[in-house]
């Protein structure tokens, strides 16, 4: 079997993430939209699916030894490669023309995310991540520059995403998040993935959420660590792999962990 790098896996996550923007971008604002409810209650459009498979063709001709992970499609194959994909995370915005939506692909490696891309064509913006070759972005102007999170030590001067308050209250922790958002400067409901590379980027310090899958999580773990934040789940487990995340520029971790208790 060929050995990969990191960066030819890097490349060609970033590849599938450009041909996946066409797929979604296309499918966005179409009335003629097709939208239907998965046994989980969640809604699904023929763009999520169309996507993933998309995304699942290219990884079986590029790296046809791999493991697949999807959010529509389920497990292939039991690689210790295993590729993660969210063909659109934040379907209930993209059905209701929210441009705060995007394409999710990881690569994690015996369970680790080593490689992780973020496409919002909708924002007009890329980040991706992979261990080793730190974290950036793309805006649509073709502007790229290096992700690294911001320098705030105190949560009393901290921005807080915490995504969903029906997240925290399903969850029964809404009280953690009442005692934390009162610990902090300022607190928002940015949403989905976008909150987490605005922690890569330095613009929020914290954000927190439950009821979460690998999918979800996966692409977001290279590209908040490799620009210096930590990535957990908010019982501090790390990876993508239990459920709920907490992601925070590292230096304001220990403390909201103890918090959120």
């Amino acid at each position: 079997m060929t050995d990969f790098s990191i960066a030819d896996d890097l490349a060609l996550a970033l590849a599938l993430a450009a041909d996946a923007d066409l797929v979604s971008l296309d499918r966005f604002r179409a009335v003629d939209l097709e939208v239907s409810t998965k046994p989980d209650r969640t809604p699904v459009t023929d763009a999520d699916q169309a996507v993933e498979r998309g995304i699942r063709s290219g990884i079986e001709a590029a790296r046809p030894g791999d493991s697949i992970l999807g959010e529509e499609y389920g497990t292939e194959g039991d690689s210790a490669r295993q590729w993660i994909i969210d063909p659109i995370d934040g379907t209930a915005n993209f059905l209701r023309g929210v441009p705060i939506w995007g394409t999710l692909i990881a690569l994690a490696i015996d369970g680790v995310p080593v490689v992780g891309v973020v496409s919002a064509p909708a924002l007009g913006k890329r980040w991706w991540g992979a261990t080793g070759h730190g974290a950036h972005m793309r805006d649509l102007d073709g502007t790229e520059r290096v992700l690294k999170v911001s320098g705030v030590e105190r949560l009393d001067d901290a921005s807080l995403s915490y995504n969903s308050l029906k997240g925290w209250d399903d969850a029964g922790r809404l009280d953690s998040l009442v005692q934390l958002n009162r610990a902090v400067w300022r607190s928002r409901a940015v949403g989905d993935m976008w909150a987490y590379m605005l922690v890569a980027e330095g613009a929020l310090d914290l954000v927190g959420e439950f009821d979460l899958q690998p999918y979800d999580m996966a692409a977001l773990v290279p590209i908040v660590t490799e620009a210096g934040g930590r990535f957990t789940s908010i019982d501090g487990q790390p990876g993508p792999w239990h459920g709920t995340a907490l992601a925070t520029n590292g230096l304001l971790h220990d403390e909201a962990l103890r918090l959120l208790g």
